[in-house]
Formats: C-alpha cells, sequence, structure tokens
C-alpha cells in the first residue's frame, strides 16, 4: 500500500488513516507511546478543543494570545485515537460499522418518540 501523504490525499478512509499513523510512528515518531501515555495525550488533546468550544461557542470570553485551530485540533484527536487503536489492535472501520448497527438499532425510535411529545 502506498502511504497516504498530504501531497497524494483528497480522501482518506478510516483503515488509511490508521496505516498512515502507524508508519509515521514506526518511522519519524521512532515508536509508539504506551497506551497509558497516548490515553493521557488523548485527555490533554480532548481539553484543547474543550477550550476551543468553551471560548468560541461558550460563555468564555477568548484571551487576545488564543488563536487555536478547532479543525487541527479535532485532527490530533483522530490521531491519537488511531495511535491507541493501532497498538492495542483495533480495527476502527469495524468498530464503527459496528457502533452504527448498534445505535440504530437502540435509538431506532428514541428520538423520534421525543420530537412527537414536544409536538
Amino acid at each position: 500500500m502506498i502511504p497516504v501523504t498530504q501531497e497524494n490525499a483528497t480522501q482518506m478512509t478510516i483503515c488509511e488513516l490508521q496505516t498512515t499513523i502507524d508508519n509515521w510512528i514506526l518511522t519519524t515518531g521512532r515508536g509508539y507511546f504506551s497506551p497509558l501515555t497516548n490515553m493521557a495525550v488523548l485527555t490533554e488533546e480532548t481539553g484543547e478543543v474543550a477550550r476551543i468550544m468553551a471560548r468560541r461557542y461558550g460563555d468564555q470570553v477568548a484571551k487576545p494570545s488564543d488563536n487555536a485551530d478547532l479543525a487541527d485540533e479535532l485532527a490530533d484527536i483522530l490521531w491519537v485515537v488511531g495511535a491507541i487503536a493501532n497498538q492495542t489492535g483495533v480495527d476502527l472501520t469495524s468498530a464503527v460499522l459496528n457502533n452504527i448497527r448498534k445505535k440504530n438499532i437502540r435509538d431506532k425510535e428514541r428520538f423520534s418518540s421525543r420530537d412527537n411529545e414536544n409536538k
């Protein structure tokens, strides 16, 4: 498989994302952090997204020095989720498809009944 790079990608599958992350970590990154360290990194990145959301869409006021890029921070989360999936043997494509199936069964009428109550 040809590694996906910024230069040759217009779309990327979840599988390609996991492969790209793995290739980068094993070559440029020199190896994976421990799963626990990656969990801490995920928490850190989630906090950065929370800060942007609170200041941009919530009640907090942004500082003059705030110039964070929401898209970049969300991409950081996808990166570390991909890394955790790789090192723990999770196929994210299968996991996401199974999760969607679960939601379609569990929540089939959950929101339509709420909409009917509000009418």
